[in-house]
């Protein structure tokens, strides 16, 4: 019998609160850089250090599907919003080990500061290669980091900073209303 190896796969998770530019450069760039099968984007139902999210996780999940779907190697998985839960992404990485071989995990420079404190963060510095998107004004701290490849993007853009200043120049024109509504919406 033939031993067919899993598919190798990177995981790109976030809020997607909303998703921009940047996050669409990241996914661009990390399908056509990485040696993967597929690029799984996995929007949190909630971000396991935040208290609240803008948009709601279906709301977030519509988006990342209007924005990747059409890539190829990339996928959108609802598997952290199906939880309806906080999830760790050491749990999501088991979660998919089982279907994939996940060797890529990644993740913007500008979590490199409080990467340690993740929920089994030595587990996951064992087990993928940290793809680290440059963001501006965010040092590059991989020094504790044992594997990492690094993805030059220098965005100075953030989803915080487009929900605090509605600035939607940095949104794709395939959500840009919806998000406008968004911000809206919540403003008032």
């Amino acid at each position: 019998m033939v031993n067919q190896s899993k598919p190798t796969v990177a995981i790109f998770g976030g809020s997607f609160d909303p998703p921009h530019r940047g996050h669409q450069e990241i996914v661009r760039k990390a399908v056509e850089t990485l040696e993967i099968n597929r690029l799984l984007v996995v929007p949190a139902y909630l971000n396991p250090f935040k208290n609240r999210s803008l948009a709601s996780a279906e709301k977030r999940l519509e988006w990342c599907h209007h924005l990747f779907d059409d890539i190829p190697k990339v996928t959108v998985n609802d598997y952290e919003i199906r939880q309806g839960k906080s999830i760790r992404t050491s749990q999501t990485v088991k979660h998919f080990n089982i279907m994939y071989e996940v060797h890529y995990l990644i993740i913007g420079s500008d979590n490199l500061s409080t990467l340690t404190k993740w929920h089994a963060f030595e587990w996951l510095n064992k087990t993928v290669t940290w793809v680290i998107a440059t963001r501006k004004n965010h040092p590059l701290y991989t020094e504790k980091l044992r594997s990492w490849k690094i993805l030059e993007l220098d965005f100075s853009i953030s989803s915080s900073k487009i929900r605090k200043e509605m600035d939607l120049h940095y949104i794709d024109n395939k959500i840009k209303q919806s998000v406008q509504k968004t911000l809206k919406e919540n403003r008032e």
